[in-house]
């Protein structure tokens, strides 16, 4: 096994604090650098230099999403060819909570970040597809506006209600939905044009939508999850580690002679996890191996929530199962009759 520079770096939109740990009893901080490219090229200068001085091979770059603010970087980290790790921050959280570190700042955080990886030394990841990363950034732009014109249309309800708004009011918010609408009619074009070109995209969106309880907009959210944890996992990922990464996993709870009850971890991106929900309710009502499922889970005693539940991981699993096969969804190949997870 190579020997690893591990770089803890903790991200904000202005700057970069950075740590180092070749072992999990050596962290030292480096530097604070900003992030943008001119700070990235002096980052990577310096780790050039330390990469010398501790004798190690590789530099394994570990950090945690930051609301977007570490994308550019994290690109920037693979053309240099350094291993990167997006780590979950809840168990960087509960990792140092278990060092008895209960201070917290910037370089405190670059520190244990560095501690966790030399730690733990998390798996690398891949960059994501450039065509799902760009359809992932199209999305979100989506869902961005559709919030904004929700709120708008509450806006405009709400004063459509009182006695007495000014008329410059209501048109104010009528320019705004409008143009809004707008907005998302060019998103909506710019998926179609991106789907158009790239078809690898398309194809797997259309073997996607085969699956009972997935439809034209969750087969797009599903294509965009499914990418990111090809990339997360370099491809060694299974159906199992999926349904957790969503927070879907089954988590027992039980102590002493206190009753046990049914919960989900809910790790994940909780969006997507009630998108699913949604897709799996609408699913049970069809003629397809999902209902079939769904009334043994309730002939076996399942309350309907758990068994939706049970169903949404249902689904979750066969879409994995498509998009690493690459093959349409056949009913004969998914077993009904199987034991429920608990």
């Amino acid at each position: 096994m190579s020997t690893a520079l591990y770089v803890g770096i903790d991200v904000s939109m202005e700057h970069l604090d950075v740590a180092l740990a070749t072992t999990a009893k050596s962290q030292q901080s480096l530097d604070r650098f900003e992030n943008e490219r001119k700070g990235w090229r002096k980052l990577a200068r310096q780790l050039k230099a330390q990469v010398k001085a501790a004798q190690a091979e590789v530099v394994h770059v570990v950090l945690e999403p930051s609301g977007g603010y570490e994308k550019a970087f994290v690109a920037f980290a693979h053309q240099q060819a350094w291993r990167v790790s997006l780590v979950n921050p809840w168990q960087v959280r509960r990792f140092i909570e278990g060092q008895g570190v209960r201070a917290k700042s910037d370089r405190i955080d670059a520190l244990m970040l560095a501690h966790f990886a030399a730690s733990n030394q998390p798996a690398a990841q891949e960059p994501m597809d450039e065509g799902a990363a760009e359809l992932a950034e199209l999305i979100e732009r989506r869902q961005d506006l559709e919030k904004l014109q929700q709120a708008e249309r509450n806006r405009l309800a709400l004063v459509q209600r009182k006695p007495r708004t000014p008329r410059a009011v209501r048109q104010s918010l009528q320019r705004t939905l409008q143009a809004l609408e707008e907005e998302l009619q060019a998103i909506e074009a710019a998926i179609n044009e991106l789907l158009k070109a790239r078809t690898a995209l398309e194809q797997q969106r259309h073997l996607l939508q085969s699956i009972p309880a997935i439809g034209q907009k969750l087969s797009l959210e599903m294509l965009v999850l499914c990418h990111h944890f090809w990339a997360h996992t370099a491809g060694k990922g299974s159906a199992k580690q999926l349904v957790a990464f969503l927070g879907l996993d089954p988590k027992p709870h039980e102590s002493g002679k206190s009753k046990p009850h049914a919960a989900i971890s809910r790790q994940g991106n909780s969006r997507l996890r009630a998108m699913l929900y949604c897709g799996a309710l609408g699913g049970v009502s069809g003629h397809n191996p999902l209902r079939a499922w769904y009334h043994h889970l309730l002939a076996r005693g399942k309350p309907k929530k758990v068994a939706l539940v049970a169903c949404s991981r249902k689904v979750l699993t066969w879409v994995w199962t498509l998009f690493t096969a690459n093959l349409p969804f056949d009913p004969t190949r998914f077993p009904i009759l199987e034991p429920s997870p608990s």
